[in-house]
Parts: C-alpha cells; structure tokens; sequence
C-alpha cells in the first residue's frame, strides 16, 4: 500500500464515521399516535364510530 491509497482509505474512514454521527445525532424520536394515526374512526356504514382494527 502506498502513501496515495493510504491517504484515500483514511479519508473515507473519515467520511464515513462523520456521515454515521450525523444520522445518529439528527434523528428525531416520533410520537405514535400523535395526530390521530394510532386508532381510525369509521365514518360510513354498519360499524360507524367504532375504531377500525387490523385484526378480521
């Protein structure tokens, strides 16, 4: 390995741990559930005003 390659592999070593910390401390936790996505009310039909499930 010469001074060349080794410069290039450090560098994208550098990279790449900035590139991970950046996405490790930029995340944002979310709220579930936080504007009404958590539990879906039926508008229409039979069931109407009931809170729809996945389970059938």
């Amino acid at each position: 390995m010469n001074k060349f390659e080794f410069k290039n592999l450090v560098k994208s070593l550098k990279d790449s741990l900035k590139e991970k910390t950046f996405f490790k401390d930029l995340r944002k936790e979310v709220d579930t559930g936080a504007n009404g996505t958590q539990d879906y009310v039926v508008k229409k039909g039979v069931n109407k005003n009931t809170i729809a499930t996945t389970r059938q």
